[in-house]
């Protein structure tokens, strides 16, 4: 028999397999109890109600159960003190439930507290009874806000409580009696264990990153002037109490990037609390973002920059603020720094929701060499490395992917992507110059109509128009200089880009362009210069341009589809010189800076079949040119109040030339030349810390340009008279902001920030699902809450859980039309554990994403539905030169769509006629899919 010395031993160290295989056991053993001791319930009086409805969900039963085991794991005051915190908040949400009162998403949080006890639980997560507290209270009230709504109108809400209470402690009871089985178990039964163990290594990491603080200068000079303390911060965990401007401005560092599920390089973007980047089209198209309230489209009212370089390309053949991130590679990603709202006054244009400025590394700690494959034909190899060169340094990488992803019409996307930089950092200044380069081309599925799924016309994954598809090109070449001393810092970057882009789309399949014949006449209907193409749909798709993937009898007409071309040089300057000084007592430092961009731009919307183009839309030269000086102080005023002034000043030039129309004929009434210019002040004031917490106040005003286009028309040039006049829309669009928010690090090992915002247009941007592209719109109101939550109990595990709630209306109501925004997302959850370094060498967690539904037009009668997805990652580092890795995408292997859009169409039906009106058009999810590989380092 095992003498108590071992015993104890055992107890200390649990075997974690072990454990979660006994508790299983009894867990189901709990539930069978509790679904019994419900069949001796038979009084059908309101407390048996309430008693039956906890024991009537599994997520409910397990939640209550885990709530005890983990209050036994805890053990002292945690044992009564938990499970007292759960029912006693569980009655607030109770009565929160049968008052009606809104609270989105409570599922979807009812689901995360399985999910986080589970992980607490097996993890043996001790924090201390504060914390404990709070997270038992928070879930707590969504369970019973769940339970409050569903009692009846004609119940005693006293006696249903006490019934719900009762049978929520016996749950907690349940949950306690089977910690105390498992502890015994493993007394007589476990002998052994595994347990986490750091790593040690003496190589430093790519992914490490560290928090550094330094005085550059202790003494004050001549003049009196001292430089403010200077903080790198490179991870979201480092805490930014004290240096941050606003509760929704943070960094994400590579260590973070490291252990996600990254389906897509935009993915990187979703590190950003609240945003999420999905795709309606193949994957070489730039994706769709939604963010505060916004269907950003594909990057409208989101500044997203490469080292400073502007990613937005304005005006696009396919939308304004067109972002294309898939040149990323997410493994060069040293930080990603994200600032929302337009408060900031070195953001201009499209910065209205906020900006994230991703950095990539100069220095490779390790060369890697990395090869990864998966479901639906997916590859990716990739390799990268620096070497000292001189007295600086050179980094290179070079990428290749490609995928064809679930769909019938394989996407037979293909990229090439590559990086080379030459840096040098000396002790007061440095350089670098770096060169990109990435070419792609692919086959697209876009949105389909849901009814035409619905009857069996089509399937998830099939396409209405089987030729849609595109390619891409970016090169750009950046050059940076800065330096720094004791008085000054200076910083200067210039920068060129030339784009690419050939697009084809057919969003309304055979609405505009019918394709058939009028049986009296014998012409084509809506015809439109037949000689020219033949007029032959898509038959014969798979002689001409097809690949044999798909069933012509199916797919065999493309009638509307039109083409994107947009062709542009973009080149740039940044300039910035900040001085360190006194005001008064005070530290200073007061920032001037110029920006400069110009866009020297060719595109067009063009009407084409199958790739081939019969006519256009319109064509047109584009010269775009910006100015922006700005100003910016920043005070410290004594140690509890800082303050952040700043002004900005946007100068824009608009120059449209050699316009064409309908049928090629030249539109000189849309050629012209048109200046605008906006002067936009900033202020922020932060308060504290106390205890670890500041407060924060935050405004501005800001703007988003409009495409020259339709700044500078007057005419339709879809009209072939010329005719029909339109109105020129307003160069620049004022927005306004505005922010209260609070960030804390009182409990140690969490960040938690919380923002609640407002933000004003005076005009929207809306999209338009039938035309593929945005026009000018009412004024809009939006608002919203933020909470942000990022936890690391110890140095190998961290929690992530952000969640954002807003609200967005038209400013005015038209009558019979609505003022609900289309594509406004309400709420957006995302939340993840990762951990390195475990038994050994295991790394990667699951993550769970969610967006909610959203209003599809004006009138709001006509909404999405959710969507869900879990995904996760699984590695093991062998040794500190190989590793391996393992991703599940849509582990659950939800039906859910991507996008979804509410407008007209027509495509042919199985009765030999033709369907046409309103519907819903989406884009699906993924199925589960996984990608396996391998990492070698050097």
């Amino acid at each position: 028999m095992p003498n108590k010395s071992n015993i104890a031993s055992v107890l200390s160290r649990p075997n974690p397999q072990k454990l979660m295989i006994s508790l299983v056991v009894l867990v189901f053993l709990s539930l069978s109890m509790t679904k019994i001791w419900t069949l001796f319930i038979s009084a059908n009086s309101d407390w048996s109600h309430g008693f039956s409805h906890p024991l009537e969900g599994w997520d409910h039963i397990v939640t209550m159960i885990a709530v005890g085991i983990w209050a036994a794991q805890l053990r002292g005051v945690a044992i009564w003190m938990l499970p007292v915190t759960f029912v006693s908040v569980m009655s607030l949400g109770g009565l929160a439930g049968a008052a009606s009162f809104a609270l989105p998403s409570a599922e979807i949080i009812i689901l995360l507290s399985g999910l986080v006890f589970s992980v607490l639980i097996a993890r043996r997560v001790r924090f201390n009874i504060r914390i404990n507290v709070l997270i038992v209270a928070f879930f707590a009230f969504f369970h019973g806000y769940a339970h409050g709504q569903e009692i009846s109108a004609s119940a005693s809400l006293i006696s249903y409580t006490v019934g719900f209470v009762l049978a929520t402690l016996l749950l907690h009871g349940a949950g306690i009696l089977a910690a105390r089985l498992a502890i015994l178990s493993f007394a007589f039964f476990i002998g052994s264990n595994v347990n986490a163990q750091e790593k040690e290594s003496t190589t430093t990491d790519v992914s490490e990153t560290t928090v550094t603080a330094e005085a550059k200068n202790s003494t004050r000079d001549k003049k009196g002037s001292v430089e403010l303390e200077e903080m790198i911060i490179t991870e979201r965990a480092d805490s930014q109490v004290g240096i941050a401007d606003s509760a929704s401005q943070g960094n994400i560092g590579q260590a973070q990037l490291k252990y996600r599920p990254i389906s897509r390089p935009a993915e990187i973007l979703e590190t950003v609390p609240g945003l999420i980047a999905t795709q309606h089209s193949g994957e070489g198209k730039a994706n769709q973002y939604f963010l505060r309230g916004f269907n950003l489209d594909h990057g409208t009212d989101f500044l997203t920059q490469i080292e400073g370089v502007p990613v937005n390309e304005l005006s696009h053949s396919h939308g304004q603020g067109w972002t294309d991130t898939n040149f990323l590679i997410p493994e060069l990603v040293e930080t990603l720094d994200y600032k929302k709202g337009n408060n900031y006054a070195e953001n201009g244009d499209f910065s209205s929701t906020g900006s994230a400025n991703i950095r990539y590394f100069k220095e490779l700690p390790q060369n890697i060499f990395k090869f990864t494959g998966g479901s639906y034909d997916y590859f990716r190899g990739l390799a990268a490395g620096s070497h000292k060169l001189g007295d600086g340094n050179v980094l290179g990488a070079f990428e290749t992917v490609h995928n064809n992803g679930p769909w019938t019409v394989g996407n037979d996307y293909m990229k090439f992507n590559g990086i080379l930089r030459y840096s040098e950092e000396h002790q007061d200044h440095g350089w670098s110059i770096t060169g990109m380069a990435s070419k792609a081309d692919w086959r697209s599925t876009d949105q389909v109509p849901l009814a035409a799924v619905n009857n069996g016309l089509i399937g998830r994954f099939d396409a209405l128009d089987p030729t849609d598809g595109g390619s891409s090109q970016r090169y750009s070449l950046t050059g940076e200089w800065h330096r720094q001393d004791a008085e000054s810092e200076t910083t200067l970057m210039a920068y060129g880009i030339y784009n690419k882009l050939t697009l084809f789309s057919n969003f309304t399949f055979l609405l505009d362009d019918p394709n058939l014949k009028d049986p009296a006449t014998g012409s084509y209907l809506n015809d439109i210069n037949p000689t020219q193409f033949g007029r032959n749909g898509c038959s014969g798709l798979n002689t001409m341009v097809g690949k044999g993937q798909f069933n012509p009898s199916i797919f065999n007409t493309c009638g509307d589809q039109f083409g994107q071309p947009d062709d542009r040089w973009t080149t740039g300057f940044k300039g910035t010189h900040t001085f360190f000084h006194k005001i008064g007592d005070a530290d200073s430092e007061t920032t001037v800076g110029l920006q400069i961009r110009n866009d020297n731009i060719q595109n067009g919307l063009t009407k084409t079949h199958a790739q081939k183009e019969y006519n256009i839309t319109r064509q047109d030269n584009i010269w775009v040119t910006s100015i922006s000086p700005y100003a910016e102080n920043k005070t410290r005023w004594n140690d509890w109040l800082r303050t952040t002034v700043g002004v900005r000043f946007d100068g824009f030039r608009f120059d449209v030339s050699n316009s064409s129309g309908f049928d090629y004929k030249k539109r000189p009434e849309n050629d012209g030349e048109r200046y605008d210019g906006l002067v936009s002040p900033k202020l922020g004031i932060v308060f504290g810390p106390w205890a670890d917490t500041e407060f924060y106040l935050n405004g501005g005003l800001g703007y988003h340009s409009n495409d020259a286009r339709g700044v500078l028309a007057t005419v339709d040039p879809s009209d072939p008279t010329g005719q029909t006049k339109v109105d020129r829309a307003t160069p620049l669009v004022r927005t306004y902001s505005a922010e209260i928010g609070a960030r804390t690090t009182w409990v140690k090992g969490l960040q938690s920030t919380l923002a609640i915002w407002w933000l004003d247009i005076d005009s929207e941007l809306i999209f338009v699902g039938d035309a593929g592209s945005t026009e000018a719109g009412r004024p809009s109101r939006r608002y919203g809450l933020e909470l942000a939550n990022y936890y690391s109990p110890t140095d190998w595990l961290t929690f992530d859980a952000d969640f954002s709630f807003s609200k967005a209306r038209f400013r005015n109501n038209e009558a019979g039309v609505g003022n609900h925004i289309p594509g406004s997302v309400e709420t957006v959850i995302a939340a993840g554990a990762t951990f390195h370094d475990v038994f050994g060498g295991f790394y990667g967690g699951p993550r769970l994403r969610y967006f909610g539904p959203r209003d599809l037009e004006e009138s709001g009668d006509f909404r999405s539905t959710d969507t869900l997805l879990i995904s996760g990652t699984l590695g093991y580092e062998i040794n500190k030169n190989f590793s391996v890795q393992g991703e599940v995408y849509n582990i659950l292997n939800r039906e859910d769509d991507g996008i979804t859009y509410y407008y007209d169409s027509r495509y042919p039906n199985n009765n030999g006629g033709m369907t046409s009106g309103g519907d819903y058009h989406f884009h699906p999810v993924e199925p589960v899919s996984f990608r396996l590989g391998f990492t070698a380092k050097f």
